[in-house]
């Protein structure tokens, strides 16, 4: 039987989620690179963690709330491209497509993220969706 801690982290590195995202969310530790909060955030979609998604948003672009569409599972995240966004960077970009399911039907979200580094953490900021 899996346990919470250790079930697979949704964001798909294989790692349990207590090892991998697990941290961040719970703000014991801070995502290094713009890929690894993206993959943090993935799963804080998937976990319904309006918190710690908001918390990782740039103030100039972070809705006042989220909504979660209970129908909406996320499922699985592939990321395509990064540039920069690494542990000496103050910007960089992810490109990436999430896989979803609502009820029977099945689609995914083609973005193009922009991060930087807001106090020394990485923030989202905003991103353009691509077909």
């Amino acid at each position: 039987m899996t346990t919470r801690t250790t079930a697979p982290c949704p964001c798909g590195t294989g790692r349990p989620y207590a090892s991998c995202c697990g941290p961040f969310h719970a703000g014991t530790a801070q995502a290094p690179t713009a890929e690894q909060l993206m993959r943090s955030r993935f799963s804080a979609f998937a976990r319904h963690d309006a918190p710690y998604l908001l918390r990782t948003w740039a103030p100039e672009t972070r809705p006042p709330a989220l909504d979660f569409d209970p129908k909406l599972r996320w499922e699985r995240l592939e990321i395509l491209t990064t540039t920069e966004g690494g542990p000496f960077h103050q910007q960089g970009t992810v490109e990436f497509r999430a896989h979803y399911r609502e009820g029977r039907a099945t689609g995914a979200l083609h973005e193009h993220s922009r991060f930087r580094r807001d106090h020394g953490a990485w923030v989202y900021v905003d991103g353009d969706i691509r077909d």
